[in-house]
């Protein structure tokens, strides 16, 4: 079985062809400045050929034709036709309420990707487009929907639900959603793996950590609390992203500086995190060469970011009334030896303590704990394009 992988943004469409007989990519390919001049389409295949094209790509429909050409190319291509996928999986970062799993694509599926469009203005529109487009393109291939928000479901209502009035609640459906889901599924279940403990056995704290960053407590293979919240602005600070705050903040700024909801929206979803506090940039590796040469505001945002980290993992073990694992994952959690040594420093009174050495690796799965580490400490790059996959495989045979 061949699934092809849609990861389509506002002006983006990244995809995969995995094959799940060996649950490997076959091509991995990005269409860039959908809409805007100057765009192109980049794939590289399993052997390291790539293709690059400059082309006009002014919706998503184009794109995906484009994505069909690229496939198929008799010269950097990998399958003959697309009668060869059997399936396409679509990311769709809000499924609201509505969905506690992945969906077989339908018309109904599709109105509930647009109802959440308020709650997700910047993300399902776009991924609407890339299921549109498909539907247009490959008729008859079955799709499936893999929701960013389905994994934190099971949460329980007294951690989604704010001290607002409910009546907020039961009219807008303002909760705790979180995000990143599907990774957070993925690195789960492969720490319990790597523990040779069953999912359901296990108490798993995982932190994906890169520009946008969410912590998960997952008991059982369940996620039960997450950080981020009804968007993904709540929780720690991020990149551009300030995360928790005083919420009378807001007003205070917007009255002082004059400022419109929108702008203060953009204030702190694109000025603020670690870029607001540097003042330098929102990329890890240069706050660490910044903070290495002495510059005390680049040191300010990764103290602020580690210290931030921290605290939500000792509430979490709270939480879980301890853990087998901490698991760190996606750029900076799976790169950035620094970060989690920062992350981890003085905790070894609650069980954690890792080997200075294997730290140093980047980009790998390994335990990077001592041996005399209560708690496993565990690096696991993320895959989302293969959980995407697997969820579009299983539902697909079970239709």
């Amino acid at each position: 079985m061949k699934v092809l992988v849609i990861n389509a943004g506002s002006s983006s469409l990244k995809y995969q062809l995995i094959d799940m007989k060996t649950e490997s990519a076959l091509a991995v390919g990005l269409c860039e400045r959908i809409g805007i001049d100057n765009s192109i389409i980049t794939q590289k295949r399993s052997d390291g050929k790539k293709l690059e094209k400059q082309t006009d790509l002014p919706t998503h429909k184009v794109a995906l034709e484009e994505v069909v050409k690229a496939l198929t190319d008799s010269e950097f291509g990998v399958i003959k036709s697309m009668d060869e996928i059997n399936a396409v999986g679509h990311r769709v970062v809000h499924g609201g309420e509505k969905f506690t799993t992945s969906a077989l694509y339908d018309k109904g599926v599709g109105q509930a990707i647009e109802d959440c469009f308020e709650l997700a203005p910047l993300h399902n529109p776009p991924n609407m487009m890339g299921i549109t487009a498909c539907e247009e393109i490959m008729p008859g291939t079955p799709m499936v929907v893999v929701f960013d928000t389905a994994f934190h479901q099971t949460m329980p209502a007294y951690a989604y639900i704010y001290a607002l009035p409910y009546a907020l609640y039961e009219k807008y459906g303002i909760r705790k959603y979180g995000f990143h889901g599907t990774s957070h599924k993925y690195v789960a279940g492969r720490a319990a793996a790597m523990l040779g403990k069953p999912e359901e056995d296990c108490k798993i704290i995982t932190c994906h950590l890169g520009n946008g960053s969410s912590i998960t407590a997952v008991r059982g293979g369940k996620s039960v609390e997450t950080s981020m919240g009804f968007t993904p602005l709540e929780g720690v600070a991020m990149g551009t992203r300030c995360g928790w705050i005083d919420p009378a903040v807001v007003p205070f700024i917007m009255e002082k500086e004059g400022l419109t909801t929108r702008e203060v929206d953009t204030l702190m979803n694109k000025k603020s995190g670690v870029l607001g506090v540097s003042g330098l940039s929102n990329d890890f590796r240069d706050l660490d060469e910044a903070a290495s040469q002495g510059n005390e505001r680049a040191e300010l945002a990764l103290e602020i970011f580690a210290y931030k980290v921290k605290k939500v993992i000792g509430e979490y073990l709270a939480v879980l009334n301890g853990a087998d694992a901490i698991v760190f994952t996606a750029g900076i959690g799976e790169n950035s030896a620094s970060i989690r040594k920062r992350i981890l420093a003085d905790l070894d009174n609650l069980g954690m303590k890792i080997d200075e050495e294997k730290n140093k690796i980047r980009g790998e799965e390994i335990d990077i704990s001592t041996p005399d580490s209560k708690i496993r400490v565990l690096v696991i790059p993320t895959n989302e394009e293969l959980a995407i996959a697997r969820e579009t495989k299983e539902i697909c045979e079970l239709k």
